[in-house]
């Protein structure tokens, strides 16, 4: 098949792409050469900003087109008015839902706009945009449209280094600053899996809605880090859990301590039922098998927006010796 990918050179798109080739597909990649220009030389590579001069499509038609990095409603529209494509698919989030109850399904009710709607993509806006998009997809693209909707996607070169921070910082070992309620919810998904997936998924002309998640529901941000440390942490390593009013009366939040599933949003979308997902193909590896490759591959990444070492064991002391 000929496949355009929207942004196929960084993270998700990276790996989409890296999936597309192996399995044998003709890849087109849209993006402005900012990232990986030398990636994948044996796709065709049309450099142009998907919100300007989308020309590079004129007279032109792939099969399927797959959209990783669409947060605004217009530049969906904006693309289909340039776009000549089969099958379109469309990678959302699950911050597309409204707080829900445990195990919800891909029929749960999904967050609105308020009041005004806006382009200014923020904590507040990005998920009622995305739902936009989804919308504006749909429309343009027809009933064949596939929508993924994963919660975090983890992997090797993941820019954003959520996951990676944990995985690093539990490898250095001593006593590890674990934050709020080790019983909150968490679901990951290795970015490699999704992509494979996608591909298998629109070699069958698949469509609908799914949760790209992993694992099912119960599964626990202390599940979580147990399991990096069952994998990488050093003999003598201990988690000590730090509770959300101490830490955000420090100033610390999701940024300096990444994942961290803070407040009802944060939680609730973090217990999607992926019985859908799995049932049309989707397997996630093991999280400990992500961990082991995310450690060997990436061992040195790090990140400014995380908790230092000096800042970690300045609160940690100070929560132990609180009154």
């Amino acid at each position: 098949m000929k496949i355009l990918i929207i942004g196929g050179t960084r993270f998700v798109g990276r790996h989409i792409t890296e999936a597309a080739l192996t399995a044998g597909h003709e890849v087109s990649l849209i993006h402005r050469g900012k990232t990986g220009p030398d990636l994948f030389p044996e796709a065709e590579h049309l450099l142009a900003d998907r919100d300007a001069d989308l020309s590079v499509l004129r007279d032109r038609r792939w099969d399927v087109t797959i959209d990783v990095s669409a947060y605004l409603p217009s530049q969906v529209t904006h693309l289909a008015g340039a776009l000549s494509t089969g099958q379109y698919v469309f990678v959302s989030t699950a911050s597309v839902y409204a707080p829900e109850t445990p195990n919800f399904t891909e029929d749960a009710p999904l967050v609105e706009f308020d009041g005004p709607v806006t382009e200014e993509v923020n904590g507040k806006t990005y998920g009622p945009l995305k739902v936009l998009c989804e919308r504006a997809a749909t429309d343009a693209f027809g009933p064949e449209t596939l929508i993924v909707r994963p919660t975090y996607v983890i992997g090797p070169y993941d820019y954003t280094g959520r996951f990676t921070y944990w995985v690093n910082r539990i490898a250095r070992g001593g006593e590890v600053l674990a934050p709020g309620n080790p019983d909150d919810p968490i679901q990951v998904i290795d970015g490699r899996d999704m992509a494979s997936w996608i591909i298998a998924m629109i070699e069958k002309t698949g469509s609908g809605t799914f949760h790209a998640v992993s694992p099912a529901p119960p599964f626990s941000f202390g599940d979580m880090l147990e399991a990096i440390v069952a994998e990488v942490a050093p003999p003598g390593t201990t988690l000590t859990w730090v509770g959300q009013d101490f830490l955000t009366a420090e100033g610390e939040d999701s940024r300096s301590l990444p994942l961290w599933p803070m407040g009802e949003d944060g939680i609730s979308i973090n217990t999607a039922n992926p019985a859908a997902a799995y049932a049309a193909g989707l397997s996630p590896r093991p999280l400990g098998q992500s961990v082991r490759e995310i450690r060997d591959a990436e061992a040195s990444f790090s990140t400014s927006t995380t908790i230092t070492p000096d800042r970690e064991a300045d609160i940690l002391s100070r929560w132990r010796a609180r009154s």
